[in-house]
């Protein structure tokens, strides 16, 4: 499991210029604390703060990653698939190209799926989160009454995102193949959204059919 030094650093990769507060609901911990990592990472020299103006008032403190914090990610690599990737897309027939992401995701994810399927919806979604983890992901999840909300808050496809938008598929399938359930994207961040959110619906009906 990443450190949460690590988690603040990956969520800059993702969202530059963010504030202590939306730092501290990302990686799940108080401002206090976040303002003692950013201190540490600054000193070495990991992050940049930046005043920001945000209407009527004094600026506010924005933070980024430096240029040695972006060094401390696989830039070379990004590089590397958006071209495999832009290739692949020159190649392939359309509908191929698009199914690949989610045939993907389906092979990283139906064995555990299989594993974890009996479980009831807590644990799959406990077990999900530390997976999605593991691959990069940070997420969130909350259920008010009988829906599930899944809140995605850094993914490390952001960047090839941005020029290749059907890798999105894979996070959802890898959602959906795990747990077993179907799930509804009804926030993403390529729209102009804060996060990529999912939801899960009618969860009684889903487990009283199993």
């Amino acid at each position: 499991m990443k450190s949460t030094r690590d988690r603040i650093m990956q969520t800059l990769l993702a969202n530059p210029h963010s504030t202590i507060s939306e730092l501290a609901d990302a990686v799940n911990i108080n401002n206090i604390s976040v303002r003692h990592h950013l201190t540490s990472l600054q000193a070495d020299g990991y992050i940049i703060a930046e005043e920001e103006r945000h209407g009527v008032g004094r600026p506010r403190l924005v933070y980024s990653l430096s240029e040695s914090g972006q060094e401390k990610f696989p830039t070379r690599y990004l590089q590397l698939t958006d071209r495999l990737l832009n290739y692949l897309q020159q190649t392939l027939p359309e509908a191929e190209y698009t199914k690949l992401f989610s045939e993907m995701a389906k092979d990283m994810a139906v064995e555990q799926g299989r594993k974890i399927k009996s479980l009831p919806l807590e644990e799959k979604l406990n077990i999900l989160k530390a997976n999605l983890e593991n691959e990069g992901f940070s997420i969130e999840w909350e259920q008010t009454g009988d829906e599930v909300r899944i809140n995605e808050v850094a993914c490390p496809f952001y960047h090839i995102g941005q020029s290749h938008p059907e890798v999105c598929a894979l996070d959802q399938t890898l959602i959906s193949t795990m747990l077993s359930i179907p799930t509804e994207k009804v926030q993403c961040v390529l729209n102009g959204d804060n996060l990529c959110s999912y939801v899960i619906k009618n969860q009684k009906t889903e487990e009283s059919s199993k």
